[in-house]
């Protein structure tokens, strides 16, 4: 698959609304407001949080939860995970949604992990979107949240939708929307910025009924349609 054609930082620049300066309050609101904003995957170790990561495309982070603490049980190892049965395998995960194709891409992930890497997961950009299932999003995850390394920002629908209604992307596109908060997000901030997003899109600022009148950056959200 070609990818698509990167825009040049000035474009993406041009389409945020939010300044650097306007985007340090926000960000420091919500980290006084989410003080313990983090990953809410259960994982022991880099491999458990990447198998947790393709599993929850689609599903909430409780319902994975409740997955993984008797999967990792049954396959504790990359190995384990490369030579599991398909069918024994989708029905284990049956419940996170998608199971077939998950499967399909656990397996197949696993399976390079122990070809390629010897069992552990690879702690490089590159390295990591070379396994099956696993897109820059998940890499992002793992890398910042089980290695401490600082790469990019994770992209899910909570922070796209976020984002946006704040004023710091201006975007549907999840690598669009990575390059712009780039611009106005200090590398520093890149891991926590994906958790303070995601944790306000779940309490406050819903898809359906944000609940603006308790947003506690509500001053600072250009957003049109904030509710009464």
């Amino acid at each position: 698959m070609t990818k698509p054609r990167a825009k040049s930082t000035r474009h993406i620049a041009e389409c945020v609304t939010a300044s650097p300066a306007q985007a340090k309050k926000i960000l420091a609101i919500l980290e006084a407001t989410y003080p313990d904003a983090r990953v809410t995957l259960d994982f022991k170790n880099p491999f458990q949080l990447l198998i947790a990561t393709i599993l929850a495309a689609q599903c909430t982070d409780e319902r994975v939860n409740r997955v993984t603490k008797g999967l990792f049980k049954r396959y504790s190892t990359p190995k384990a995970f490369a030579e599991a049965d398909p069918a024994e395998l989708e029905e284990s995960i049956r419940s996170t949604g998608f199971y077939r194709n998950k499967a399909k891409s656990i397996i197949g992930c696993c399976q390079r992990l122990v070809e390629q890497y010897g069992g552990q997961v690879p702690q490089a950009m590159d390295d990591l979107i070379s396994l099956p299932g696993v897109w820059r999003k998940t890499a992002n995850i793992v890398l910042g949240n089980a290695f401490e390394i600082t790469e990019g920002i994770a992209v899910d629908t909570h922070v796209t939708r976020v984002a946006n209604r704040l004023g710091l992307a201006n975007s549907d596109k999840q690598d669009e929307i990575e390059q712009q908060l780039f611009q106005v997000v200090p590398k520093e901030k890149w891991t926590l910025v994906t958790h303070l997003l995601i944790f306000h899109g779940r309490t406050i600022c819903k898809a359906q009924r944000p609940d603006c009148p308790r947003c506690p950056v509500r001053h600072l959200c250009p957003w049109p349609h904030k509710t009464t």
